[in-house]
């Protein structure tokens, strides 16, 4: 593996002249500090890596900022048989990191439309919009025209090489889409959203156009029903949404496109033809729920596969895109499952790919509002209640903390989201009368009426709980401010990165830089 040069620590130096040569280290054999001094080492070795990229593959992991990523790692860490919070997934062995800003030119905290636009084009844009400089308006017609970007797809298949989408979302939503798409609002997935006469093609439309300009040759995701027109049933029976009579499937079929539409079928692909696979008439399926569709490693690995053919090379967007909806939702069980298959997806590309030659660059778009609790043990289950530390031990006591309320608390929460334990206080409408000018009681209904509509009140507090209640997986996480959907946040999320120019990965960095790092690596001599 080719990984940068590291330069020695303090301690480091001085264990390289000699230093410490005449002071006993009482801790020179606790593992903790030869496994430092074996760190160091290979640290020391790291040399940059120079050469020109061939394949680039751009993992996104929607929503997947660092505190879920530090969910994950102990989840998964947990699951093997440990406790967790030694455990290293894949992409944080890689040798550079940085620290990405992720807003946009309008929002402190982003959504993933700028974000994924600011990876493929190098440009910071508007919050809704994929791909449109800001000299385009939001939801405006001209905007896809008038100040369309170029993008990382149109640049590197202009070089020769093959284009690949990788999604568990639908194809068409706001992360898969900038790799083809150019559209004023994320929404705009079908012609049915568009407004009438409108100067732009929806989003599933634009991937048949790009289809013909040979910008993009493998996608594999969710999203069958922006695809086909009302009154046509899919292949599980979901109903089309489209208006415009296209069946835009049979379309890129008719272009010489494989199409498939379960595991059964993807199986069989031949990797000679393009491919494209959609599983769900909407999102893929959540990890856990998973049932007869491929996992996200196994897009991966057929993605490689088939873009492997093109001797000059690659550019692959994978997207582990429930592991956001899991935590708008406050399932916290379902973002670290999802957050798992995408470590397994790194993995795979790992051993496929030849490391000299292949850019890979691990990150997320944004993170989430989630938070974690209290002073707990080690090996505290991530996703349930928060064991008190055992003082004279390694591993927790097994005693929850409990908060002032008497209460256990569970290791990891939300800000706000649908889990809030705050509840809309509804009162009995006899009581919720107040005298009118007239001095004769009102009904609440004719007070609103007459008045601006009341704001609701709220009050709450917290549920006793179990571990068996908290870990169980569909339990959503306590959350604060109560919410339809819990939102993002707006702080910064971590890349790891390995291959050609990932050296260039380094300190706090814009996140459009990552289009140019790519950019500069596949354009290197």
């Amino acid at each position: 593996m080719t990984i940068r040069s590291f330069p020695l620590t303090l301690a480091g130096m001085f264990l390289a002249t000699g230093a410490f040569a005449q002071v006993e280290l009482t801790q020179q054999d606790s593992q903790w500090f030869t496994d430092g001094e074996s760190r160091i080492d290979e640290l020391a070795a790291i040399q940059p890596n120079t050469g020109k990229a061939k394949n680039v593959i751009l993992f996104i992991a929607d929503g997947n900022g660092v505190g879920t990523n530090y969910a994950t790692r102990l989840w998964v860490g947990q699951q093997e048989g440990g406790m967790g919070e030694d455990y290293v997934l894949p992409q944080e062995a890689f040798p550079n990191l940085a620290l990405v800003k992720t807003y946009t030119t309008n929002g402190q905290t982003p959504d993933s439309a700028p974000t994924a636009s600011a990876m493929n084009t190098g440009v910071k844009s508007r919050n809704g919009t994929i791909n449109v400089d800001d000299a385009g308006a939001y939801d405006s017609c001209d905007a896809a025209a008038n100040a369309g970007l170029t993008t990382f797809s149109e640049i590197v298949s202009d070089m020769g090489k093959s284009v690949g989408v990788v999604t568990t979302a639908r194809v068409t939503h706001a992360t898969p889409a900038a790799v083809y798409a150019k559209t004023a609002n994320r929404d705009w997935e079908d012609n049915t959203g568009l407004p009438e006469n409108c100067a732009q093609k929806d989003i599933a439309a634009q991937l048949v156009d790009a289809v013909d300009a040979g910008t993009v040759d493998f996608v594999m995701g969710g999203g069958r029903r922006h695809f086909l027109p009302n009154g046509i049933t899919d292949d599980e029976g979901a109903e089309g949404r489209r208006t415009d009579d296209r069946n835009l499937i049979e379309e890129i079929e008719g272009k010489g496109w494989q199409y498939v539409w379960n595991s059964d079928t993807a199986s069989q692909i031949d990797n000679s033809k393009p491919v494209l696979g959609l599983f769900e008439a909407s999102h893929m399926q959540y990890e856990e729920d998973r049932d007869g569709e491929p996992t996200l490693a196994e897009m991966t690995e057929m993605a490689i596969n088939n873009l492997s053919d093109n001797d000059d090379g690659f550019y692959l967007q994978v997207e582990a895109g429930r592991v956001d909806h899991a935590n708008h939702a406050g399932n916290l069980h379902r973002a670290v499952t999802d957050g798992a298959a995408f470590a397994d997806a790194i993995e795979q590309a790992v051993s496929m790919v030849d490391p000299e030659e292949t850019l890979i660059i691990v990150t997320a778009d944004h993170e989430h509002a989630i938070a974690f609790n209290g002073y707990c043990g080690r090996g505290t289950p991530i996703t349930g209640l928060c064991y008190q530390v055992d003082d004279n031990g390694t591993q927790h006591t097994g005693e929850p903390n409990v908060g002032l309320d008497g209460k256990p608390y569970t290791a990891a929460g939300y800000l706000n989201g649908v889990g809030s334990v705050m509840r809309e206080v509804v009162p009995e409408e006899a009581e919720a009368t107040h005298e009118n000018v007239d001095g004769q009681a009102e009904t609440s209904a004719e007070a609103e009426a007459a008045d601006a509509p009341a704001q609701p009140e709220y009050t709450g507090s917290r549920p006793d709980l179990t571990q068996e209640e908290a870990t169980d997986v569909d339990y959503l996480q306590q959350a604060l401010i109560p919410m339809t959907s819990e939102t993002h946040s707006g702080e910064d999320v971590a890349l790891m990165a390995n291959g050609p120019w990932s050296h260039l990965f380094r300190g706090v960095m814009e996140q459009n830089m990552i289009f140019h790092v790519m950019n500069y690596a596949v354009n290197a001599e």
